[in-house]
């Protein structure tokens, strides 16, 4: 690479207009998405329902693939131009389904933010036997948008929703499963988080030529569906909530977390800086490998590291069959 192209240095710290409390629609205000079609995974919750609402406020058309299509079409009703799918990210066939009905309608796509995610679940396999977390928030994205790949228009932009907690792990590459050690959902989920982050570094590098930019996010810490599976005691226990049940007033609403999503799908002044891990609406640096401040945030070399992300995307060619924008 040279040193345009380097991630390192793409990575340097950049604010903006927008910040810790800026909403989604603070950030689409003024702008008009009239004619863009988007794709929003889990956009009937929590931060996919916020992003949902205003890219459709904006005028985009967006189309949301569910695992509960009824569920999903009840929560959307109302909104004009949205449209939902049946598709499970933990199933590969399940993706594919959704991916051949997309391309057979030929709608040009201008946005895609993989917004859904599971989080530390008790261990499990997708139904082509992967760790959950990793199969689910990596390999489903991947397959996804490998698969609507053809369909991205110039000019289009690809989010991926890492998180602070890729601070856990890196992508585990000699024992991604589990299978020689004990599992633990947290490492399991930090791992996912990192390989969602090294998805945008592998796929912003094979796409940017073609004028298409590939971003990954931390939301901030918000209380959502994702949650599911920690019990109360364990939420209380991390300070996420009072002995009430109210949320740790530090954390950002629904709302506020769908805001860098939106930014770094829209934001002009990031036209140079494909590849690179936002949180807060802008960018912030590569940390140490012993740096703990999730406050604070930053990313962690193991997550934008470009021989990881090269490791990675090989992996996951094998691993889905799919190659988007070839090697």
């Amino acid at each position: 690479m040279t040193k345009d192209n380097d991630i390192y240095e793409r990575q340097r710290p950049m604010s903006s207009a927008f910040g810790y409390r800026s909403t989604a629609a603070d950030v689409l205000e003024g702008h008009d998405l009239s004619g863009v079609t988007a794709v929003v995974t889990g956009g009937y919750s929590g931060l996919g329902f916020e992003t949902v609402a205003a890219l459709a406020d904006a005028g985009a058309a967006v189309i949301v693939p569910a695992r509960r299509p009824e569920a999903a079409a009840a929560k959307l009703e109302g909104f004009a131009r949205v449209t939902v799918e049946k598709m499970d990210l933990s199933d590969l066939d399940s993706v594919a389904a959704f991916t051949a009905k997309v391309r057979e309608a030929a709608t040009p796509i201008g946005m895609m933010i993989n917004a859904a995610g599971v989080m530390a679940t008790p261990e499990k396999r997708t139904a082509q036997g992967w760790e959950f977390q990793f199969g689910t928030n990596h390999l489903g994205h991947f397959a996804l948008t490998a698969g609507l790949s053809p369909l991205l228009t110039t000019g289009a932009r690809v989010i991926s929703y890492s998180s602070i907690g890729h601070y856990r792990s890196p992508v585990r590459f000699d024992d991604i499963n589990f299978e020689a050690s004990p599992y633990e959902p947290w490492e399991a989920y930090g791992q996912a988080k990192s390989a969602n982050a090294l998805f945008a570094v592998g796929l912003n590098a094979r796409a940017e030529s073609r004028g298409i930019l590939a971003f990954s996010v931390h939301p901030g810490g918000i209380m959502t569906d994702l949650q599911r599976n920690m019990p109360a005691e364990e939420l209380l226990a991390r300070g996420w909530v009072d002995a009430q049940g109210n949320p740790n007033p530090l954390f950002k609403t629904a709302a506020e977390g769908a805001s860098t999503a939106l930014w770094a799908a829209t934001a002009p002044e990031l036209a140079n800086r494909g590849g690179v891990y936002c949180e807060d609406c802008s960018i912030k640096s590569i940390v140490p490998v012993d740096y703990a401040d999730m406050m604070e945030g930053g990313v962690k070399d193991w997550a934008v590291n470009p021989d990881a992300a090269e490791a990675l995307w090989a992996l996951s060619v094998k691993a889905t069959g799919l190659d988007a924008f070839g090697s």
